[in-house]
């Protein structure tokens, strides 16, 4: 994510020196976690591709807070006018049972633009940890309860409810420590902070390939190329425990067809560069599905159902 950073970041410091009356008629896609997690580099990924396509400024701006319902209602509640899009990450599919008193409606208030991809969550830790395996992990939380630390992008996020379920299928009890978005955990992580932690295979990839995070298990239907000698959740014993993050865009509800049209195709153009594909699909071991919008919002609607059942079952609160 390096390169991909720095180019993006690049654009984004161009955007910032511009006078106060540009800026304020500038694109702006709004994430709603911190800046260093997957969600916030995939934004910062496309921007310089969306500006050039749709020949305006575009700035990613962070909106983190309550498992993303922040950056979230901002966008629910802006001007439809095809200036303003919400590039989020896949806890929107539980917020609606994680915070019963949203000011917003998912389906309402926002319109689907785009399910850009997804890549399946992967729990690491640092190289000098001793867990190389769930069994691993298992045996360390059954001699210490509580004892083992893991952190996660935030309460009621997909990677933390897998742990969850992972927790309850296996009989053991891990501490849990959240973070507002997928950098600080990465941080924390490699400084030791928590023993272990799980994000997207997009967050945890380069740390990975760099050798100063072990992989211990990954929870995609299939063992990714890049960790083919790491066994699957499911190849571990865990029949049924999938879990896969991905990012969707979405507009302010009535935001016009034809804005919502343009914005798709231009994702899609630049998705489908061979440069970003490659930086989604090898460096962040991304699988792309460039949907329209009628596909995000079956999607969602697949999510919601899924994920919202295991808030209620397990009694999950928003931070």
């Amino acid at each position: 994510m390096k390169i991909t950073r720095r180019a993006a970041m690049g654009g984004l410091a161009a955007a910032s020196i511009l006078p106060a009356q540009a800026q304020s008629n500038a694109m702006r896609i709004v994430v709603p976690f911190g800046p260093g997690g997957s969600t916030d580099a995939v934004a910062r990924m496309v921007s310089p591709g969306l500006m050039q396509r749709l020949g305006a400024t575009v700035i990613v701006e962070n909106r983190p807070g309550a498992a993303g319902s922040i950056g979230t209602d901002a966008v629910a509640k802006a001007r439809p006018d095809g200036q303003t899009w919400l590039l989020t990450f896949d806890s929107h599919a539980t917020m609606p049972a994680l915070l019963p008193s949203l000011p917003f409606n998912l389906t309402r208030d926002l319109d689907p633009v785009m399910l850009i991809g997804g890549a399946p969550y992967v729990i690491a830790c640092r190289a000098d940890k001793p867990f190389r395996s769930l069994a691993d992990v298992i045996s360390a939380a059954k001699a210490r309860p509580d004892a083992v630390s893991f952190g996660s992008t935030g309460n009621g996020t997909i990677g933390h409810l897998a742990m969850i379920q992972f927790q309850a299928r296996s009989g053991t009890r891990l501490t849990h420590i959240p973070y507002r978005s997928g950098g600080l955990a990465v941080n924390d992580t490699l400084a030791g902070t928590v023993d272990m932690m799980i994000g997207s295979a997009a967050l945890v990839a380069t740390q990975i390939a760099a050798g100063t995070f072990r992989a211990v298990a990954q929870f995609g239907p299939a063992r990714l190329p890049a960790l083919s000698n790491l066994p699957t959740v499911e190849e571990s014993g865990f029949q049924g425990l999938q879990a896969e993050a991905w990012w969707g865009v979405f507009a302010p509800a009535g935001t016009p067809t034809e804005a919502v049209a343009r914005m798709n195709g231009a994702l899609r153009e630049t998705l489908s560069e061979e440069r970003i594909r490659t930086q989604m699909t090898q460096t962040q071991q991304a699988r792309l599905v460039m949907s329209d919008p009628a596909g995000l919002a079956r999607f969602l609607d697949g999510e919601v159902s899924k994920w919202g059942a295991v808030v209620r079952e397990f009694n999950i609160r928003a931070d």
